[in-house]
């Protein structure tokens, strides 16, 4: 698909609803929202959201904000705050304020938008291209809304192939060979296959472009509705594919790729074991999601910082890292790493050894510690001599010790320790 020399970008927004709890990742949502959950060694989750509205070209945003939204938008202000008026660009922090009900919260992900009309009015843009802040892939809306002209949908749904019987976890498409959507199913227990390929089915990726006029048309038709639950994949959505036109989109067709990236990639980090997977996968020497590409690059806040530092030479004694991403402002002093991805300002001390380790910013880890597939969350202090990866019976006591054995290290973890 070629893309048109004036680009329906520049009429659009890009809404991403960014108000999300994350419980799934348990203590590292008990201070912040899931969008702003660190990944990758500099970049907060959403920050891929919104590079992908940068980069397609899209210079109208709002992000929609609810829970634990402290750290999210302190983020947004330090690191998204040059977006300029007087280029017809803006960048909107929306959070749940009430203003359309003194007793009224967001309600569901529609809402979030339907409370927000006369500002999306106010900016009259053409086409809403409607987000999910909490989810890591490159992709360029452009192609996506093409389709959506080109095809005259009422709604284009942002779709990924998955293995069918893996689908049962995702909100599910059934298009026919059009790829017109004649079904929308959440998490169904034998998910619908894509026509010409029996073993897979289309998961929706929480992405929707709408006609602005007509989003806000069925914004208040379903505000309107008593029985709905003010939700796009509950409500909106399965109403437009019964009364409208909806239309699949492939993600394969505007998934951004390098010459290094040999699939679509799209992961919904939502657990402790994905979370910590995703951030291991970028250590390997050709990882799936390349995000030394240029050409689309991952925008964020840029902290001012010194370099890493890797200090001593001796035997047992040694400043080294294997397979590891180092950022800014960390100092690894005589200790070793492997596989790991550190964080901003992280101190590693003599002796220590970290293999499998995600370690958020700001963390001071002890000489002599052992660590093994692990996440410690930001400013946590690790004691001298601890020991986590060898005994899986005394991790689960001490430390929030997932399914496929990922250990979730907190400072209150450690202070119970009484080290």
């Amino acid at each position: 698909m070629e893309k048109r020399i004036q680009p329906l970008a520049r009429d659009a927004m890009a809404y991403v609803l960014a108000g999300g709890r994350g419980s799934r990742l348990k203590e590292l949502t008990d201070r912040r929202a899931k969008p702003a959950v660190y990944f990758g060694g500099k970049a907060r989750i959403i920050d891929f959201a919104l590079s992908n509205a940068l980069n397609s070209g899209i210079r109208r945003i709002g992000v929609a904000t609810q829970y634990k939204a402290h750290s999210l938008i302190r983020h947004l202000q330090n690191g998204w705050n040059f977006f300029r008026p007087e280029r017809n660009e803006s960048f909107d922090i929306l959070p749940a304020s009430q203003r359309v009900s003194e007793t009224q919260w967001y309600e569901g992900t529609a809402d979030a938008v339907f409370q927000n009309i006369d500002i999306i009015e106010d900016h009259g843009v053409k086409y809403m291209v409607i987000l999910a802040g909490d989810h890591v892939y490159k992709m360029d809306y452009e192609y996506m809304l093409q389709q959506h002209v080109d095809s005259g949908a009422d709604v284009t749904i942002g779709c990924l192939e998955v293995p069918r019987m893996e689908a049962t976890g995702f909100g599910v498409v059934h298009v026919d060979e059009n790829d017109r959507i004649i079904d929308f199913v959440e998490k169904p227990a034998d998910p619908p296959a894509i026509p010409g390929k029996p073993d897979s089915a289309f998961a929706s990726m929480g992405i929707y472009v709408f006609d602005t006029k007509f989003l806000i048309e069925e914004l208040r038709r379903d505000a309107a509705d008593p029985s709905s639950s003010r939700d796009f994949g509950k409500d909106i959505i399965p109403y437009i594919v019964k009364n409208g036109k909806a239309v699949a989109h492939r993600f394969a067709q505007s998934c951004v790729r390098s010459n290094f990236e040999r699939e679509p990639y799209w992961r919904d980090v939502g657990t402790i074991d994905a979370y910590w997977q995703a951030n291991i996968d970028l250590t390997h020497v050709t990882p799936e999601l390349d995000i030394y590409d240029g050409t689309w690059p991952i925008w964020t806040f840029a902290e001012i910082k010194p370099p890493a530092k890797f200090v001593h030479d001796d035997e047992n004694r040694r400043g080294s890292a294997t397979s590891s991403l180092v950022s800014g402002d960390c100092i690894i002093s005589g200790a070793s790493l492997n596989r790991s991805m550190l964080f901003t300002g992280v101190r590693v001390n003599s002796f220590s050894r970290l293999d499998g380790a995600v370690i958020l910013p700001n963390v001071k880890i002890g000489r002599h510690a052992q660590l093994k597939n692990v996440v410690i969350d930001s400013r946590v202090v690790i004691p001298e001599g601890l020991v986590v990866g060898d005994d899986p019976e005394l991790d689960a006591k001490r430390f929030g010790r997932s399914e496929n054995g990922i250990c979730l290290i907190t400072q209150p973890m450690i202070d119970k320790l009484g080290m």
